[in-house]
This record gives structure tokens, sequence and C-alpha cells, in this order.
């Protein structure tokens, strides 16, 4: 038995690396919701300042021409900012730092539930980042979505072994 005693130890002829790639993958969550919150921290900081001035800075900074895609993209949000619904924002970025962190707890410990919310919010992104692909398909892009397609897939046969693994009368929903 595994150490959550109600699931049988699966992994199938590799238990050490599937608990290991469970566990990269765990951590790897909990590192997009530190990212969220570092963001969070940096907008809410960014409300202080002029914030438009700071991106014309930035542009100059990196040498970037003004009429530029990403400079037009940061002063075009840079003039958002400030009317934004902040208490909105923080909510909503909050419940995703949450969500990510309370996922990564789950796949750590081996938890069925947290390979669902893996797959399925994983799951969730593939049709947008096809689309971003055939639209502009760049390494990152691509990268993205074989990262993204690779987790949901191991999620999925995680899913599956457990569900072989269970006792045939739990299967048809008898008790």
């Amino acid at each position: 038995m595994s150490r959550n005693a109600q699931t049988p130890e699966f992994g199938g002829k590799h238990p050490l690396a599937a608990c290991r790639t469970l566990r990269a993958i765990a951590a790897f969550e909990a590192l997009k919701g530190v990212a969220a919150l570092v963001v969070v921290i940096g907008v809410v900081d960014l409300l202080h300042h002029d914030v438009r001035h700071l991106v014309v800075a930035l542009i100059g900074q990196f040498h970037l021409s003004p009429e530029g895609h990403y400079a037009s993209l940061l002063l075009h949000y840079a003039a958002l900012l400030p009317g934004a619904n902040l208490r909105a924002l923080v909510l909503l970025a909050f419940g995703y730092i949450a969500l990510r962190w309370i996922e990564a707890w789950g796949l750590w410990f081996d938890k069925a539930w947290a390979e669902w919310l893996a797959a399925l919010s994983g799951g969730i992104y593939v049709p947008f980042e096809l689309v971003h692909c055939v639209h502009h398909c760049t390494p990152i892009s691509t990268g993205v979505l074989v990262i993204n397609l690779g987790i949901v897939a191991f999620m999925a046969c995680r899913l599956w072994q457990r569900r072989q693994a269970m006792p045939q009368s739990l299967k048809a929903g008898g008790g």
C-alpha cells in the first residue's frame, strides 16, 4: 500500500519514476502559484507609481521601438491598470494561487482528487494552446503545449491505473 492507505500502490513498471514525476508536477504547480503571487505583489506595487512613465522608461532602457508590438502592448496595459477593479483582480489571483497550491499539495501526497484537478485544469488550456500554435507557432508556445499535453496524459494514465487497481465492487458502484 502507498502512504495514502486508501489507494493501492501503482505506477506501472516504474513506481519510483511515477512518484518522482508526480512530485515534479506538484512542484511545478506550486511554482506557478508562487509566480502568480509575485505578479500580484508587483501589480499592486505598481499602482502607487506612474505606470505609463515606468513603461516608457522600460521601453527606452531596452531600446524598443515605441511603435513595436511589445511596446504597444505594454503601453496599452499600462493605460488599463489604473482603472482596473483591483479588488476583483486580487481575489481572482488569490483564488488561482490557492488552487495551484492545493493542487500541488494533493499531488505531492498522491491524492486522486488532485490528479483529477490537474488533468481537468490542464486539459482546459489545450484547445486554446492548439489554436495559438496554429496561428502564432513559436518554440515557446509549442513547448507549453507539449508540456501541458504531457501532464494531462500522465494524469489520465494515473487515474486509469488507479481505476484498474480499484476492487470490482467499487467500480460498479456497489458496496
